[in-house]
């Protein structure tokens, strides 16, 4: 007699993968599920979750810088509807990445000291793809690629991405063609620096703002530059309280003052303007 809980396999469903590809074959997953190597002796049992934690993250960073460059060719072409596409998707994966500190909070101090003498000089400061997807918003900093010199493929990448316009300048250029008056200062910057804070561009975003219903699309795209923002800084400050969590005050692995470094980083700024001109409306 069948169980009314079993559930048949179909006979149409495709059972022989000899020669066709099947799952693990299209997602690489003997590849990819055997990249966890701890690296403690013996091997502590919650290593596993630091770096799965950690490699999940890189590939959702992946994904953003993939999305980040398609969002600023489109806008590079004049196409605010795709790339607005680009930059829902991208808060999607923010959300998940900033979900996933809660799992890594479950390490408590004692467990964590467990291996991290075994992490050496390794450090998420490391991380390329992270600066990748910083370089990309509009921090730049070239003292960066020093860090990347033992990997010139990461290293010419970065150094690719300091030289080129941001998605901020992307946006402000694109907003010029459309005849608002960014001042022409901006636009000829020099992209290898970090863009500031211009009153010229908060008045443009005022003139935005002040008339929601005739400028819309623009509206639109500027709180999508914001709700990124917001969701980076959230990122940032659940890494800060993560890590304090875990070893309080101590010195980061690969050199940094650990939380006193990862919380200057919370008073960096993308798109300073577009915070500014909240200060401006109504006056």
């Amino acid at each position: 007699m069948t169980s009314s809980n079993d559930r048949p396999v179909e006979r149409e469903v495709v059972r022989d993968f000899r020669e066709a590809m099947s799952y693990g074959d299209y997602l690489h997953l003997d590849e990819l599920l055997s990249a966890q190597h701890p690296v403690s002796r013996p091997p502590h049992h919650d290593e596993m979750l630091f770096i799965i934690q950690h490699q999940t993250s890189e590939l959702w960073l992946k994904l953003v810088l993939h999305e980040l460059r398609a969002a600023m060719r489109h806008l590079a072409t004049d196409d605010l509807r795709l790339a607005l596409k680009n930059l829902a998707r991208i808060k999607h994966v923010q959300r998940t990445l900033i979900e996933q500190w809660s799992v890594l909070a479950t390490l408590t101090p004692s467990e964590y000291l467990e291996f991290r003498g075994s992490l050496a000089s390794s450090s998420g400061f490391q991380s390329q793809q992270y600066r990748a997807v910083e370089f990309a918003l509009g921090n730049k900093n070239a003292a960066m690629l020093e860090v990347f010199r033992h990997d010139e493929p990461r290293q010419r990448e970065l150094a690719e991405l300091l030289a080129a316009p941001s998605l901020y300048d992307e946006f402000l250029r694109y907003l010029a063609r459309q005849g608002w008056p960014v001042p022409r200062e901006v636009l000829d910057r020099d992209v290898t620096k970090t863009h500031v804070l211009h009153d010229g561009v908060v008045e443009v975003f005022r003139g935005v703002y002040s008339q929601v219903d005739q400028h819309w699309g623009v509206y639109e795209a500027c709180e999508d530059l914001v709700d990124l923002e917001d969701s980076f800084q959230v990122w940032r400050f659940r890494h800060l309280r993560t890590v304090q969590r875990t070893i309080g005050f101590r010195r980061g692995t690969g050199g940094s003052s650990g939380t006193g470094f990862l919380a200057r980083a919370l008073d960096l700024t993308f798109f300073p303007e577009l915070y500014a001109v909240r200060t401006e409306l109504g006056d």
